[in-house]
């Protein structure tokens, strides 16, 4: 692991600060998708810039696509026939799973690779997919996962197709978005247990629809019709998870933070942290009159049982909260959390027991019960979100060092700045 550590600061008082969250990951991956196979050109405004969504970007230019930016407002134009190319996927989930499907359209044959880590994520669902859907697909490890090859035909017939999304909803996601450039469309049918981030897959339908696909769903099973894709402009609302650690912030050091420009209604998980902070005895006020979300404290934190299956990628911050709470606290519903960007839940245990902490896990989650924690090393393995836990731990724990701060441009970079000028009071994140 990298040797590189940030001093997480320690507020000497209520953090009171205004925040901008830049924009959402998964709508500007998603938009990116669309953008490249729809009929005509498209604008994404308000568009994360991060690494994931550059490797996004980075993919779909490898295929022909044409991506311009200028700030955060992207101008795409979809390429008249998909070539083949290479792919570097990073730690991506987005990518790993959502451009492989893509690729099939291709002309040619394109190789994904990526980070060591993400050679450990899960893949096989993806990849057993596309075989079932008529994909020519070559392993050079001989296991299927990161590297590997499609050798694209520049067409799918496409049809019905059985998984187990029970690792990811991105399985599903990924099939989903391109699957109208599919000569039959597709017919998802997830088999496994409870699908989890649902959330995620009803911003996929939601997207899909917004671009004039046809789109029909049951309990378990969605269906993606034929057609084009429409280029639009879409309008890429803020990072509702990247904004949870600054929400966090208010409930820690039993203070205030505003959230600029929340939306009145949206499908991201993030938006649920609202209710997780009414629990643990914070107050969440959504002000609809400037469009913003107050989130103030001023008593002790409590413990909460949740299941936190639709909101997985919010547990870090939840976990970090929980540790600092004055009662036990029992997280479940989250065993897929051991296939992110590291196993998160042996990590967090791993990391606050390492503090004085004492965090269990069990088959599908985490039981937290509350001791005084003390400075330390908190390594971030790689994950944005890990990272910023440790930063919330450390607003009011002194001492802590994360190791590899900068794992946080994958979602938000510029995260180190914006925390130091959070607890100036500054803290406006112009991204």
């Amino acid at each position: 692991m990298s040797e590189q550590l940030w001093s997480a600061p320690t507020a000497d008082s209520p953090v009171v600060a205004t925040v901008s969250i830049p924009g959402s990951k998964s709508i500007t991956n998603r938009a990116l998708i669309l953008a490249a196979l729809a009929d005509g050109p498209s604008v994404i405004e308000g568009a994360l810039l991060s690494r994931d969504t550059h490797l996004m970007m980075d993919a779909l230019r490898a295929f022909g696509t044409s991506i311009t930016e200028d700030g955060t407002t992207l101008r795409v134009q979809p390429a008249i026939q998909l070539s083949g190319g290479s792919v570097d996927c990073g730690l991506a989930g987005t990518v790993m799973r959502f451009v492989p499907p893509v690729a099939m359209l291709a002309g040619g044959t394109v190789e994904f690779d990526g980070d060591q880590a993400a050679r450990k994520r899960p893949m096989s669902t993806t990849l057993e997919s596309l075989e079932a859907l008529g994909a020519d697909l070559e392993y050079p490890c001989g296991h299927k996962g990161l590297p590997f090859l499609v050798h694209g035909r520049g067409g799918v017939p496409g049809g019905e197709v059985r998984i187990d999304a029970s690792a990811s909803s991105q399985f599903v996601s990924g099939l989903l978005l391109a699957s109208p450039k599919f000569a039959q469309g597709v017919r998802v049918i997830h088999e496994g247990t409870a699908l989890p981030s649902q959330p995620h897959v009803e911003m996929t339908v939601s997207m899909l629809r917004e671009a004039g696909v046809e789109v029909d769903v049951e309990f378990n099973q969605w269906t993606v019709y034929p057609g084009s894709i429409a280029g639009r402009t879409w309008h890429v609302e803020p990072d509702l998870s990247n904004a949870t650690p600054f929400m966090a912030a208010a409930a820690v050091t039993r203070g205030n933070v505003r959230v600029l420009h929340w939306p009145q209604t949206t499908d991201q998980p993030g938006d649920q942290f609202r209710e997780i902070l009414r629990d643990m005895g914070a107050e969440a006020i959504f002000h609809a009159d400037s469009r913003s979300l107050e989130v103030t404290a001023d008593g002790p934190l409590r413990g909460i049982t949740w299941d936190l299956h639709d909101i997985g990628e919010l547990t870090p911050t939840i976990v970090a909260l929980a540790a600092l709470a004055d009662s036990p606290s029992h997280l479940y519903g989250i065993a897929h959390l051991r296939g992110h960007e590291t196993n998160r839940l042996a990590a967090l245990a791993a990391n606050i027991n390492a503090l004085g902490g004492d965090v269990r896990e069990t088959e599908d989650g985490l039981m937290i019960e509350p001791r005084p924690l003390h400075g330390g090393r908190w390594e971030s393995y790689e994950d944005h979100r890990m990272a910023t836990a440790g930063a919330i731990l450390g607003l009011v724990i002194p001492g802590i060092e994360v190791e590899n701060i900068e794992t946080t441009s994958k979602t938000l970079p510029g995260f180190r700045d914006y925390w130091t000028d959070m607890l100036g009071g500054a803290g406006e994140l112009n991204g």
